[in-house]
């Protein structure tokens, strides 16, 4: 089991500024993802990106991965390998990004719809990323591992949709995987306790259908078992004075996209203080 190593404020604010590079590198990916593009292409700009904000990508070379992002597309769940093959009309694809700077880790992830996508598809993409925020709103104080999975695990099994159990969340830091772990699933009051000063990596991994999955040969590739669509969101979040506060934003995606982003104003440094 990892450490779990709760941050000072100092290091928090460190945190922010590697999450944030990463939150601006997908925002430039949004720009980008088209019927056509092929993954490797975005890895290739998200690589560039990265080092030009003066952080080193933090994925190349993690535990040998070989890319910058893991790109997931359909019915891959995480942890996809970018390769040459083109997007295409109807493609959905989770991006899963991590920057490196002044020795802590930004860690954060989004699926993408590439053109029109099926509604089914659609709703659940829409309900995963609403799962998240559900997981964020009980990472508080009084509140243990158990609520967070407990609350995403509910809010998307109501819809019909498979919870993935064997992958999850994780403490952030000065290495990627810190403790504790964050499952998508649980019981209430059940787990560690959350405290002040633990940095998290909430992320939703659901599928279209069952939640069993199988790894391809590559030795990364994780998949689901019937072959339906799977999609991952994530956020690094931060307990502070027993509320949970955003690390990371979807902002620059939104923009990218002409969306509006309500949903992280509970949760949003500027809003906080209000």
């Amino acid at each position: 089991m990892a450490e779990i190593i709760l941050k000072t404020e100092e290091e928090i604010e460190l945190i922010r500024e590697s999450a944030l590079i990463v939150s601006k590198t997908l925002g430039i990916l949004a720009s980008e993802i088209k019927p056509g593009i092929s993954t490797l292409r975005l890895d290739t700009i998200a690589e560039t990106h990265i080092r030009d904000l003066g952080a080193e990508p933090g994925f190349l070379g993690l535990y040998e991965f070989p890319n910058t992002l893991c790109m997931s597309p359909n019915a891959q769940v995480v942890h996809g390998i970018p390769n040459n093959e083109p997007l295409k009309e109807g493609d959905i694809i989770s991006i899963d990004c991590g920057a490196i700077k002044n020795g802590f880790y930004g860690d954060h992830a989004y699926t993408f719809a590439v053109g029109e996508i099926d509604p089914k598809i659609e709703k659940l993409l829409k309900v995963t990323k609403a799962s998240l925020f559900e997981g964020i709103k009980n990472f508080k104080k009084g509140n243990r591992v158990g609520d967070i999975g407990y609350a995403i695990q509910n809010y998307c099994e109501k819809e019909g949709f498979g919870v993935v159990r064997e992958l999850v969340g994780h403490g952030l830091g000065k290495t990627m995987h810190e403790g504790p772990e964050i499952p998508n699933y649980g019981r209430r009051g059940r787990g560690k306790k959350l405290l002040d000063g633990m940095v998290l990596a909430i992320e939703p991994m659901i599928n279209l259908g069952t939640r069993k999955i199988n790894q391809l040969d590559d030795g990364w590739t994780i998949l689901t078992a019937d072959g339906k669509a799977s999609a991952h969101f994530e956020h690094n979040v931060a307990l502070i004075n027993g509320k949970p506060e955003l690390l990371s934003t979807f902002d620059y995606i939104y923009k990218a996209l002409g969306l509006s982003n309500s949903e992280e104003r509970p949760f949003r440094k500027e809003y906080l203080a209000l």
